[in-house]
């Protein structure tokens, strides 16, 4: 499970799935600093065909960012 880049709390999967849906990034429940989905992840999820099979894995497989980072 991914864990917050500034108080290292592990995200639980409802807060991972309402990132995923998020444009803007959501906040950390403990601590309150923005979160986003890193490059490397959004990278992964693009990829078609892996993009179903990474639904599966998702929030465990997700990395967390403190920048709102360019896809490429």
């Amino acid at each position: 499970m991914p864990r917050c880049t500034n108080c290292h709390t592990k995200w639980n999967q409802r807060d991972i799935w309402r990132l995923g849906f998020s444009n803007n990034g959501r906040d950390c429940p403990v601590c309150g600093k923005r979160q986003y989905i890193s490059s490397e992840s959004q990278r992964i999820m693009t990829i078609g065909f892996w993009s179903v099979l990474f639904i599966l894995i998702f929030p465990f497989a997700i990395k967390l960012s403190d920048q709102d980072e360019p896809l490429w």
